[in-house]
């Protein structure tokens, strides 16, 4: 993933489209955009890159070195800029995490798993196949990545009061986000079920990244088995 060096275009000014685009704007019927209307979209752009540059140089520098070892000058250093640009973009180192664990997450946190949980009669083929899918996304560098960083916030969090409530936040609106596609089984509410598919993820994901001998990823077939087992019975 992207590191220290800035996207294409980064920093440029929006001279050279402006013709492609006042002849776009002609194209499809819209009245061409005035010059302040250019300059408002042009800024927006070259701010929208900044803050990719500043969370893809955040995500792997706390990733490489955890959240204590990589200051905001570190992370600001790493994506060209300067330390100016994160607080113009970022409250803080707070606000800046939760806005990686946002763009780096979204809603896939337990996804894979509420799949299998939306049918209560999902067959032992399909969480075969779920398991299967989920060891070969469970071995390559982005969930490996994704799990040090889910560490490295939730360390952040436990020592750090204000920062925790925040990230509890964060991780409230996946459950709801997960249990609004969900739905009671036999007296299972669809948020307890919802918690149960991200503590799946999640614990069998750092289980088998650290020892993935001991801890095959096929187990998550497994743990498909034993969450459907009384909705299918």
């Amino acid at each position: 993933m992207p590191g220290g060096t800035p996207p294409p275009g980064f920093g440029g000014g929006s001279v050279a489209t402006e013709p492609r685009t006042l002849q776009r704007d002609a194209d499809q019927g819209r009245r061409p955009a005035s010059g302040r209307e250019r300059h408002l979209n042009a800024r927006q752009e070259r701010r929208e890159q900044t803050r990719t540059a500043l969370l893809s140089a955040a995500e792997r520098l706390w990733a490489e070195r955890g959240i204590h070892g990589a200051s905001l000058d570190d992370i600001a250093a790493a994506a060209g800029l300067t330390k100016g640009a994160v607080y113009s973009n970022f409250a803080g180192k707070t606000d800046l995490l939760l806005a990686l664990l946002e763009r780096f997450t979204s809603d896939r946190l337990g996804t894979d798993v509420c799949d299998e949980l939306r049918s209560a009669d999902q067959s032992r083929d399909d969480a075969e196949r779920a398991g299967r899918n989920a060891s070969r996304d469970g071995s390559d560098d982005p969930a490996r990545r994704l799990a040090l960083l889910l560490v490295e916030f939730w360390l952040y969090g436990m020592r750090d009061y204000a920062a925790g409530w925040r990230i509890a936040d964060w991780y409230a609106e996946r459950r709801a986000h997960l249990a609004s596609e969900l739905r009671d089984v036999d007296g299972i509410a669809p948020s307890e079920r919802a918690a149960l598919a991200m503590a799946l993820d999640f614990g069998l994901a750092f289980q088998h990244l650290l020892d993935p001998d001991r801890v095959p990823a096929d187990l998550y077939s497994t743990g498909i088995d034993l969450m459907l087992g009384r909705a299918a019975s």
